[in-house]
C-alpha cells in the first residue's frame, strides 16, 4: 500500500472534507462516522443535500450528475457504499473526479476491505481530492471495548464505574452494535452514577439468558412458551427493558440477512457479525416474510416506547409483542 499523505483519524474524530474515506472492517463504528458527518454538516446547513450510491451497482455518469451544482447551490453529502466490490466505471470516473472535486459538495466512500479498488484508495491516499481517512479497525481486545465503552458515557456526560465498564463488556464481548445499545438503556437510568449493581439489573446473567430463551421462543412461532417464560422471568426480578432488547436484537439481525444469499463469513463482515450470528439468524428467518419483519420492528418499538412510561401496563404490552411476533408479524 502506498504510503498515506492525508490525515488518518479515528472513527469518533471525522470532520468535513471534499473527500472522506471510511476504511476498515467494522460496520458499527463506520456507520457511526458516516451519520456523525452527516449530523454536523446538517447542523451547518439544513440544506444539505444528500444523495446515496451503491459502487457495486455503479452506472457511468452517476457522480458527476449527482456533484452537479444544483438550482440553488445547496452542499450536497454523496454516501457511496460497496467500494470494496465497485464497479470498474465507478473506479474510474471517481479517480477523474478526485483532479477537481465539486465545489460544497462531500463524497463519503466506504471500503469495508479486500484489494478491489485498490488504485481509488493508493489515489485517495496520495492527496488526489484533498481528502481525510477514518480507519474503523475492529476492536478485538477487551481493552479496546473498554475504552468505546467509557467514551459512550463519558459523551453523555455521565459517571461510570470501572465495575460497571468491565461487567458491560463481559456481557457483551462479541458485538459492538449491542454493547453501544446496553451503554444507552443505561443512560436513561435516573442514577447519578451507573455502577455494577445497575448493570446488574439490567443486564445480569440470569436476566439476559431469560430474555434470550423468550425471544427465541417467540420467533420460532412457540407462543404459549414464550409467554410462560416471560411469566417466569418477570417473576424472577427481570426488567422488561432488556427483554425488549434481545427481541430488538434478534429480529434487527434477521432483517440485516433477510434476502442475503453470501457465504455465512462474507455476510458477517458485511454486517459486522460472527458467523454464528448468521447461522443462527437464517435458522429464525424461516417461514417469516420482510411484511413481517417489518411489523415485528415496528411493534418491538413500540412495545420499548410502551415499557418506558407511554403505557400503563408493561406486562400487557410484552404479551401483545410476543403474540405478533410468534405469529410472524402476519
Amino acid at each position: 500500500m502506498a504510503a498515506a499523505k492525508i490525515p488518518t483519524l479515528a472513527w469518533n474524530k471525522v470532520r468535513p472534507a471534499p473527500v472522506v474515506l471510511v476504511s476498515g472492517p467494522e460496520t458499527f463504528l463506520a456507520e457511526r462516522a458516516i451519520r456523525a458527518l452527516r449530523d454536523l454538516l446538517k447542523g451547518e446547513d439544513p440544506s444539505l443535500e444528500v444523495h446515496d450510491l451503491e459502487a457495486d451497482q455503479y452506472s457511468p455518469g452517476e457522480l458527476i450528475t449527482l456533484a452537479s451544482p444544483s438550482l440553488f447551490n445547496e452542499p450536497r453529502l454523496i454516501r457511496v457504499v460497496n467500494v470494496e466490490k465497485c464497479t470498474d466505471a465507478f473506479i474510474t470516473e471517481t479517480i477523474a473526479y478526485l483532479s477537481s472535486p465539486a465545489d460544497d459538495t462531500y463524497l463519503v466512500l466506504r471500503h469495508a476491505g479486500g484489494v478491489r479498488g485498490k488504485k481509488l484508495l493508493d489515489t485517495i491516499r496520495g492527496g488526489a481530492g484533498g481528502g481525510i481517512e477514518i480507519a474503523c479497525l475492529e476492536l478485538k481486545k477487551d481493552q479496546e471495548k473498554s475504552e468505546f465503552a467509557a467514551a459512550e458515557f463519558a459523551t453523555a456526560g455521565r459517571r461510570v464505574t470501572g465495575g460497571a465498564i468491565r461487567a458491560l463488556v463481559s456481557a457483551f464481548s462479541d458485538d459492538l452494535a449491542e454493547l453501544a445499545s446496553a451503554c444507552q438503556q443505561l443512560l436513561a437510568d435516573d442514577s447519578d452514577e451507573i455502577t455494577e449493581v445497575t448493570v446488574e439489573r439490567y443486564y445480569s446473567g440470569r436476566v439476559e439468558t431469560n430474555a434470550f430463551k423468550v425471544a427465541d421462543a417467540a420467533i420460532a412461532g412457540r407462543r404459549g412458551e414464550a409467554l410462560i417464560l416471560l411469566r417466569h422471568a418477570l417473576s424472577s426480578g427481570a426488567d422488561p427493558v432488556p427483554i425488549v432488547a434481545a427481541f430488538a436484537s434478534k429480529v434487527r439481525t434477521m432483517a440485516k440477512l433477510s434476502g442475503a444469499n453470501a457465504p455465512a463469513g462474507q455476510l458477517a463482515s458485511k454486517f459486522g457479525l460472527a458467523p454464528w450470528q448468521v447461522d443462527r439468524a437464517r435458522r429464525d428467518l424461516q417461514g417469516w416474510t420482510d411484511a413481517g419483519l417489518g411489523y415485528s420492528i415496528e411493534t418491538i418499538a413500540e412495545t420499548d416506547a410502551q415499557i418506558k412510561g407511554l403505557g400503563r401496563d408493561p406486562v400487557y404490552a410484552l404479551e401483545r409483542m410476543i403474540g405478533i411476533i410468534a405469529n410472524r408479524g402476519a
